[in-house]
Protein backbone atom coordinates (compact mmCIF):
# COMPACT_ATOMS: atom_id res chain seq x y z
CA UNK A 1 0.00 0.00 0.00
CA UNK A 2 1.47 3.68 -0.91
CA UNK A 3 2.34 5.50 1.87
CA UNK A 4 -0.03 8.25 3.84
CA UNK A 5 1.06 11.57 4.74
CA UNK A 6 -0.55 13.87 7.46
CA UNK A 7 -0.35 17.72 6.90
CA UNK A 8 -1.42 19.99 10.14
CA UNK A 9 -3.34 23.34 9.22
CA UNK A 10 -4.53 25.48 11.98
CA UNK A 11 -6.91 28.20 11.73
CA UNK A 12 -9.47 30.76 13.65
CA UNK A 13 -12.20 29.99 11.18
CA UNK A 14 -12.93 27.79 8.52
CA UNK A 15 -15.09 29.21 5.14
CA UNK A 16 -17.01 26.04 3.35
CA UNK A 17 -18.31 26.21 -0.01
CA UNK A 18 -21.38 24.01 -1.15
CA UNK A 19 -21.92 22.05 -4.02
CA UNK A 20 -19.10 19.33 -4.64
CA UNK A 21 -17.50 20.03 -1.30
CA UNK A 22 -20.09 19.36 1.17
CA UNK A 23 -23.26 18.12 -0.80
CA UNK A 24 -23.11 16.35 -4.14
CA UNK A 25 -25.52 17.92 -6.48
CA UNK A 26 -23.27 17.39 -9.74
CA UNK A 27 -26.53 15.17 -11.10
CA UNK A 28 -29.34 18.04 -10.95
CA UNK A 29 -26.59 20.87 -12.15
CA UNK A 30 -25.37 18.62 -15.02
CA UNK A 31 -29.55 18.28 -16.17
CA UNK A 32 -30.30 21.94 -15.83
CA UNK A 33 -27.40 23.21 -17.49
CA UNK A 34 -27.05 20.75 -20.31
CA UNK A 35 -30.87 22.07 -21.10
CA UNK A 36 -29.83 25.53 -21.00
CA UNK A 37 -26.86 24.74 -23.16
CA UNK A 38 -28.64 22.84 -25.92
CA UNK A 39 -31.38 25.84 -25.91
CA UNK A 40 -28.64 28.55 -27.09
CA UNK A 41 -26.71 26.13 -28.82
CA UNK A 42 -23.90 25.40 -26.82
CA UNK A 43 -22.00 22.26 -26.51
CA UNK A 44 -22.85 20.95 -23.07
CA UNK A 45 -20.08 19.28 -22.49
CA UNK A 46 -18.04 22.38 -23.22
CA UNK A 47 -20.69 24.53 -20.93
CA UNK A 48 -20.18 21.82 -17.72
CA UNK A 49 -16.48 22.98 -17.45
CA UNK A 50 -17.07 26.10 -16.26
CA UNK A 51 -20.27 26.42 -14.45
CA UNK A 52 -19.03 25.33 -11.20
CA UNK A 53 -18.75 27.53 -8.50
CA UNK A 54 -19.80 30.49 -10.02
CA UNK A 55 -23.57 32.19 -10.11
CA UNK A 56 -25.49 31.60 -13.09
CA UNK A 57 -25.33 34.59 -14.61
CA UNK A 58 -21.50 34.78 -14.31
CA UNK A 59 -21.13 31.33 -16.78
CA UNK A 60 -23.42 32.66 -18.63
CA UNK A 61 -21.34 35.76 -19.29
CA UNK A 62 -18.76 33.46 -19.95
CA UNK A 63 -20.57 31.10 -22.29
CA UNK A 64 -22.38 34.23 -24.17
CA UNK A 65 -20.46 37.47 -23.69
CA UNK A 66 -21.67 39.13 -26.07
CA UNK A 67 -25.54 38.90 -24.45
CA UNK A 68 -27.46 41.52 -22.32
CA UNK A 69 -26.85 41.14 -19.02
CA UNK A 70 -30.28 41.60 -18.01
CA UNK A 71 -31.03 38.43 -19.89
CA UNK A 72 -28.52 36.37 -18.36
CA UNK A 73 -30.10 37.86 -14.97
CA UNK A 74 -33.25 37.05 -16.01
CA UNK A 75 -32.30 33.28 -17.31
CA UNK A 76 -30.38 32.93 -13.72
CA UNK A 77 -33.79 33.11 -11.98
CA UNK A 78 -35.39 31.05 -13.98
CA UNK A 79 -32.42 28.04 -13.32
CA UNK A 80 -32.45 28.84 -9.38
CA UNK A 81 -35.80 28.11 -9.55
CA UNK A 82 -35.46 24.78 -11.39
CA UNK A 83 -32.30 23.45 -9.04
CA UNK A 84 -34.31 24.37 -5.92
CA UNK A 85 -37.08 22.54 -6.65
CA UNK A 86 -34.71 19.27 -8.32
CA UNK A 87 -33.30 17.58 -5.62
CA UNK A 88 -33.18 13.98 -6.86
CA UNK A 89 -29.71 12.75 -6.37
CA UNK A 90 -28.68 15.28 -3.73
CA UNK A 91 -26.11 13.37 -0.99
CA UNK A 92 -23.56 14.50 1.19
CA UNK A 93 -19.82 14.71 0.01
CA UNK A 94 -18.33 10.98 1.74
CA UNK A 95 -17.66 12.70 5.64
CA UNK A 96 -19.63 15.84 5.38
CA UNK A 97 -21.80 14.45 7.84
CA UNK A 98 -19.03 13.96 10.34
CA UNK A 99 -17.11 17.00 9.31
CA UNK A 100 -19.90 19.53 9.74
CA UNK A 101 -20.79 17.61 13.35
CA UNK A 102 -17.02 18.03 14.50
CA UNK A 103 -17.61 21.79 13.43
CA UNK A 104 -20.40 22.57 15.78
CA UNK A 105 -19.99 25.64 18.23
CA UNK A 106 -16.57 26.51 15.94
CA UNK A 107 -16.19 29.37 13.84
CA UNK A 108 -17.80 28.50 10.43
CA UNK A 109 -19.59 29.82 7.31
CA UNK A 110 -21.19 28.73 4.48
CA UNK A 111 -19.73 30.59 1.51
CA UNK A 112 -21.78 29.55 -1.78
CA UNK A 113 -23.03 30.56 -5.16
CA UNK A 114 -26.17 29.37 -4.68
CA UNK A 115 -28.94 31.83 -3.23
CA UNK A 116 -30.29 31.15 0.26
CA UNK A 117 -33.25 29.13 -0.95
CA UNK A 118 -31.17 26.70 -3.22
CA UNK A 119 -28.56 26.34 -0.24
CA UNK A 120 -31.48 25.33 2.26
CA UNK A 121 -32.95 23.10 -0.43
CA UNK A 122 -29.48 20.96 -0.74
CA UNK A 123 -28.21 20.98 2.85
CA UNK A 124 -31.01 19.38 4.06
CA UNK A 125 -31.84 16.79 1.26
CA UNK A 126 -27.87 15.55 1.73
CA UNK A 127 -29.16 15.77 6.00
CA UNK A 128 -26.44 18.79 7.03
CA UNK A 129 -27.12 20.74 9.26
CA UNK A 130 -27.24 24.59 7.86
CA UNK A 131 -24.32 27.21 9.31
CA UNK A 132 -25.62 30.15 11.64
CA UNK A 133 -23.38 32.05 9.53
CA UNK A 134 -23.83 32.18 5.68
CA UNK A 135 -23.06 34.46 2.43
CA UNK A 136 -25.34 33.60 -0.57
CA UNK A 137 -25.26 34.42 -3.63
CA UNK A 138 -28.08 37.49 -2.30
CA UNK A 139 -25.06 38.99 -0.21
CA UNK A 140 -22.47 39.58 -2.52
CA UNK A 141 -21.93 41.96 -5.22
CA UNK A 142 -19.59 39.87 -7.85
CA UNK A 143 -19.42 35.50 -8.15
CA UNK A 144 -16.37 33.68 -7.53
CA UNK A 145 -13.90 33.84 -8.76
CA UNK A 146 -14.00 37.29 -6.99
CA UNK A 147 -12.87 36.84 -3.41
CA UNK A 148 -15.97 39.10 -2.17
CA UNK A 149 -17.98 35.90 -0.63
CA UNK A 150 -14.95 34.93 1.45
CA UNK A 151 -14.00 38.22 2.79
CA UNK A 152 -17.33 38.93 3.63
CA UNK A 153 -17.45 35.60 5.29
CA UNK A 154 -14.22 36.26 7.52
CA UNK A 155 -15.52 39.36 8.30
CA UNK A 156 -19.14 38.09 9.89
CA UNK A 157 -16.91 35.80 12.05
CA UNK A 158 -14.33 38.19 13.43
CA UNK A 159 -11.04 37.22 11.70
CA UNK A 160 -8.54 38.26 9.27
CA UNK A 161 -8.84 36.64 6.13
CA UNK A 162 -5.05 35.01 6.35
CA UNK A 163 -6.40 33.81 9.93
CA UNK A 164 -9.48 31.86 7.60
CA UNK A 165 -9.23 28.36 5.68
CA UNK A 166 -11.56 27.45 2.42
CA UNK A 167 -12.70 24.42 1.73
CA UNK A 168 -13.51 24.50 -1.84
CA UNK A 169 -14.13 21.99 -4.98
CA UNK A 170 -13.82 24.66 -8.22
CA UNK A 171 -11.46 26.73 -10.31
CA UNK A 172 -13.34 29.98 -9.36
CA UNK A 173 -13.48 28.80 -6.39
CA UNK A 174 -10.10 28.21 -4.90
CA UNK A 175 -8.82 31.35 -7.43
CA UNK A 176 -11.46 33.13 -5.03
CA UNK A 177 -9.93 31.74 -1.58
CA UNK A 178 -6.21 32.31 -3.05
CA UNK A 179 -7.48 36.14 -3.60
CA UNK A 180 -9.05 36.61 -0.72
CA UNK A 181 -5.46 35.31 0.85
CA UNK A 182 -6.63 32.15 2.42
CA UNK A 183 -5.35 28.67 2.70
CA UNK A 184 -7.28 26.70 0.42
CA UNK A 185 -8.17 23.09 0.97
CA UNK A 186 -8.97 21.61 -2.74
CA UNK A 187 -11.71 19.03 -2.18
CA UNK A 188 -12.47 16.66 -5.34
CA UNK A 189 -11.53 15.53 -8.36
CA UNK A 190 -12.22 19.49 -9.66
CA UNK A 191 -9.78 20.90 -7.36
CA UNK A 192 -6.78 18.47 -7.66
CA UNK A 193 -5.77 20.27 -11.32
CA UNK A 194 -6.13 24.16 -9.64
CA UNK A 195 -3.31 24.25 -6.77
CA UNK A 196 -4.55 24.49 -3.61
CA UNK A 197 -2.77 24.23 -0.39
CA UNK A 198 -4.08 20.78 -0.50
CA UNK A 199 -5.92 18.39 -2.05
CA UNK A 200 -8.23 15.53 -0.32
CA UNK A 201 -10.42 13.46 -2.26
CA UNK A 202 -13.30 13.98 0.28
CA UNK A 203 -13.94 15.43 3.42
CA UNK A 204 -12.94 11.45 4.78
CA UNK A 205 -9.14 12.65 5.01
CA UNK A 206 -9.90 15.75 7.28
CA UNK A 207 -10.13 15.36 11.06
CA UNK A 208 -10.78 18.68 13.47
CA UNK A 209 -9.52 19.40 16.44
CA UNK A 210 -10.80 22.08 18.58
CA UNK A 211 -7.80 23.56 21.00
CA UNK A 212 -7.83 24.96 24.53
CA UNK A 213 -7.95 28.36 22.75
CA UNK A 214 -10.27 28.18 20.00
CA UNK A 215 -7.79 27.45 17.26
CA UNK A 216 -9.13 24.75 14.80
CA UNK A 217 -6.69 22.25 13.78
CA UNK A 218 -7.02 20.15 11.00
CA UNK A 219 -5.31 16.50 10.89
CA UNK A 220 -5.17 15.93 6.70
CA UNK A 221 -4.79 12.79 5.71
CA UNK A 222 -3.54 12.20 1.80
Amino acid sequence: MPATTTTVLNANALLLDMDGTLVNSDAIVERVWRRWAEAHGLDPEEALKVVHGRQGYATMAVLLPDRPVEQNHADNRELLAQETADVDGVVPVPGAPAFMAALAGLPHALVTSADEALAQARMTAAGLPMPVTRVTAELVGASKPDPEGFLKGAAELGHAPADCIVFEDSEAGITAGRAAGMRVVGVGPRAAVHSPTVHVNDLTQVRIEALPDGTIRLHITA
